[in-house]
């Protein structure tokens, strides 16, 4: 073999070398960005399911609107067929967003940037349902105590004695627990985000 030979060779091996880990990079930053959308993909089936369970609910409203037959229960009737509406709409759009962050198409500083805005969208809304929820809880038993039962909440007092303090405790709870599995989610997707710079 003489030398033009031999850095022919050499040329042709480092080349498939140079194929080789552009193939490789291509794989794992696939594989990084499957593994990013999976963590949210349990996340985004409860909200489905919760957004569904709001949808009948805000229907059951709607065929019922009618029996909301004073100014302050048909105000409270569509404070909550709104939050029923708008905020799973909302929640499950951001989560949607926060599952396209491009892993593969862009570079680190790019999908950090874009996964941040969508986290702190996510994150926003999360609080605001938290806000919303407690205040929905206070105007949805008048709504469905006027529609299943024909009565007036607002004029008989001893329901709400027992009825806040019980839901307030065990929404309180709960809506720290989900915030929390938020938080956890959205930090473990951030940490595959760095796994991509090192």
């Amino acid at each position: 073999m003489d030398l033009d030979e031999i850095k022919a060779t050499w040329s042709q091996m480092s080349d498939q070398l140079e194929q080789q880990k552009k193939l490789t990079d291509k794989i794992i930053l696939e594989m990084t960005q499957q593994k990013y959308k999976n963590k949210f993909s349990k996340i985004s089936m409860y909200e489905t399911i919760g957004a569904v369970v709001c949808y009948v609910m805000a229907f059951y409203i709607l065929l019922y609107m009618k029996e909301l037959d004073t100014w302050y229960l048909l105000t409270l009737g569509i404070f909550t067929l709104g939050c029923l509406l708008v905020m799973p709409f909302l929640v499950l759009r951001s989560l949607k967003n926060i599952q396209r962050v491009d892993l593969v198409n862009s570079n680190y500083k790019e999908a950090l940037i874009k996964y941040t805005q969508e986290k702190n969208r996510l994150l926003f809304l999360q609080r605001l349902g938290i806000y919303l929820g407690f205040f929905m809880l206070c105007t949805s038993l008048p709504v469905f105590s006027k529609i299943n039962n024909g009565k007036d909440l607002f004029l008989s007092a001893t329901t709400w004695l027992w009825y806040l303090p019980v839901m307030g405790v065990f929404f309180f709870f709960f809506a720290r627990w989900g915030y929390r599995s938020y938080r956890s989610i959205t930090d473990s997707a951030e940490n595959i985000l760095n796994e991509m710079d090192q």
